[in-house]
C-alpha cells in the first residue's frame, strides 16, 4: 500500500494524524507504545533506538526501558480505515507478526536441548524456533544474542547423527543453516571428520530439505574455515562431490537447491587437489546445463567454478565434449557482469589452449566480435588481458575475410602481439 504522505495526498486521501508515525510521518503498519505512552511505528522507533537515542522523540523524556508494546486497538483502526478507503487504491495493512521475545527464545532453546524432554517436545521447540528465525532478521538476531545458541543447535544436529532419520536432527539442522557461523564454530565442525561424513551422507537423504540444508552447512563450514588442510579434508570425503552435483542435477526445479548447490560446489572446487573429484562426479556437464537457470550472482559462481575446473586437463576434455560449452561461454561474454565475462573468457582460454576443436567452435560462435568489443569496453584489466591472450591464440582460426580488419584493430588497440 502507499506508505508515504505524497502518494496518499495525490489520490485525495487525508490520513488522520494519529495514524501517522511521529518519526516518519508515514501511515503506521505496526504501531507500538513505549514507556512514555507515545505510539510509533515499530521500525521507526527501533531505528531511533539503534542510533543511540535514549529519549522519547515526542516528549523528550528518558525512556525507562525499550519494551515495545503492540497497540492492537490502533492497528485495527488503521486496518478498518484502509478497508474504508480501498476505492482509492489503498490496501489493508497485514496484521504484523510479533517479534521474538528473548525469554521465549531462551525457553525454546532450553526445551530443545534438554535430553530429559520427550523427543516430540524437543522437535516442537525447534519447529517454533525455525518459524521465528524465518520471520525476520530481527528474530534471528534475538536468537543469536543468547549465549551458545548456535552451539546448542549444532550439538543437537550431531548428537543424533547416528540415526540418520531423526526428526530432531533434521529440525535442528534446518534452524542452524539460517545463521552465519563464526570461524571457531566452522572449525569445530571441520575438525571432526565424523561430522563431515555425516553431512555428506545427508546429501542423499530422502527429504529434499535435508539434502539442501546439508549442502548449505557444508558450504558455510568450508567458507568459514581458514585452515587449508581442514578444507582439503572436507573436499576429500567420499561422495561429497557426487552429493552436491546430484542436487544441482536432479533438484533444478527448486531455486534454493540451485543456489546452494552452486555455492557448495564452488567452495569445494576452491581446494585444488580434489577438483578431479568434481570432474568425476559430472560437475562440468551439470554446470553447463544449469547455467541458464541461475541468477547473476550464482551465474558468476558457476562460471568461476567452470574456470577452476578447466585448469585440469581431464576436465577440459569433458567440457569440450559437451556441445553447449563453448557456445554458452561465448554468449556469456558482456551479457551478465564484468566478473562473469572474466571467468567465461578465462574458461575459453583454457579450453582453446587444449583443443583445436574448441578454437573452431569458439570462432563459429562469434567469439572474435565479442572479444574485440570486450577490449574496447570498461571491463576489468584482467578480463582485457585474457581477451588479448585469447585473440592471439585464435589468430590462426580467424576467417580469412576478417583477417585484415582484425589485424588492423589488434595492432592499434589490443596489444602488439
Amino acid at each position: 500500500m502507499p506508505g508515504s504522505l505524497e502518494p496518499l495526498d495525490l489520490v485525495g486521501v487525508q490520513v488522520p494524524y494519529y495514524f501517522r508515525c511521529p518519526i516518519s510521518l508515514e501511515l503506521m503498519r505496526d504501531p507500538v507504545t513505549v514507556s512514555t505512552g507515545q505510539t510509533y511505528d515499530r521500525t521507526s522507533i527501533e531505528s531511533w533506538a539503534d542510533t543511540g537515542n535514549t529519549a522519547c522523540p515526542v516528549t523528550r523524556a528518558p525512556l525507562s526501558d525499550f519494551t515495545l508494546i503492540p497497540n492492537h486497538t490502533l492497528r485495527r483502526m488503521i486496518q478498518d480505515w484502509c478497508v474504508a478507503n480501498r476505492d482509492f487504491g489503498i490496501e489493508r495493512i497485514p496484521t504484523p507478526k510479533q517479534p521474538a521475545e528473548p525469554a521465549a527464545v531462551r525457553s525454546l532453546l532450553n526445551q530443545a536441548s534438554s535430553v530429559s524432554n520427550p523427543v516430540s517436545a524437543r522437535v516442537s521447540a525447534l519447529v517454533r524456533l525455525k518459524g521465528l528465525a524465518r520471520d525476520s532478521e530481527k528474530n534471528r538476531s534475538v536468537i543469536c544474542s543468547h549465549n551458545n545458541a548456535l552451539e546448542i543447535l549444532s550439538n543437537i544436529v550431531f548428537s543424533e547423527s547416528s540415526s540418520g532419520s531423526s526428526k530432531l536432527n533434521q529440525e535442528a539442522l534446518a534452524v542452524l543453516v539460517m545463521f552465519q557461523l563464526s570461524e571457531s564454530e566452522c572449525t569445530e565442525i571441520a575438525s571432526d571428520l565424523n561430522k563431515v561424513i555425516y553431512l555428506s551422507k545427508l546429501l542423499f537423504h530422502s527429504s529434499i530439505d535435508v539434502r539442501i540444508n546439508s549442502a548449505s552447512l557444508i558450504e558455510t563450514v568450508l567458507a568459514g574455515t581458514r585452515s587449508s588442510d581442514l578444507r582439503a579434508d572436507i573436499s576429500n570425503v567420499d561422495e561429497i562431490f557426487a552429493g552436491v552435483v546430484d542436487i544441482l542435477k536432479n533438484l533444478s526445479s527448486y531455486p534454493r537447491a540451485l543456489r546452494i548447490g552452486v555455492r557448495a560446489l564452488f567452495a569445494l572446487c576452491l581446494v585444488k587437489q580434489t577438483r578431479h573429484k568434481a570432474v568425476e562426479a559430472g560437475a562440468g556437464e551439470t554446470l553447463i546445463e544449469r547455467l541458464a537457470d541461475l541468477d547473476k550472482c550464482d551465474s558468476e559462481r558457476a562460471l568461476a567454478t567452470i574456470e577452476l575446473l578447466c585448469r585440469i586437463p581431464s576436465s577440459c576434455s569433458a567440457f569440450a565434449a559437451h556441445a553447449l560449452t563453448v557456445p554458452l561461454l561465448v554468449k556469456t561474454i558482456l551479457k551478465i557482469s564484468d566478473r562473469a565475462t572474466e571467468y567465461a573468457v578465462g574458461a575459453l582460454m583454457a579450453l582453446c589452449s587444449e583443443s583445436e576443436r574448441s578454437q573452431r567452435d569458439a570462432v563459429s560462435a562469434g567469439v572474435l566480435i565479442q572479444l574485440l568489443l570486450l577490449v574496447q569496453s570498461d571491463c576489468t584489466d584482467r578480463a582485457k588481458r585474457k581477451s588479448q591472450m585469447l585473440l592471439k591464440l585464435l589468430r590462426d582460426s580467424w576467417p580469412e575475410d576478417s583477417t585484415g580488419n582484425s589485424d588492423d584493430f589488434a595492432c592499434s588497440e589490443v596489444v602488439p602481439f
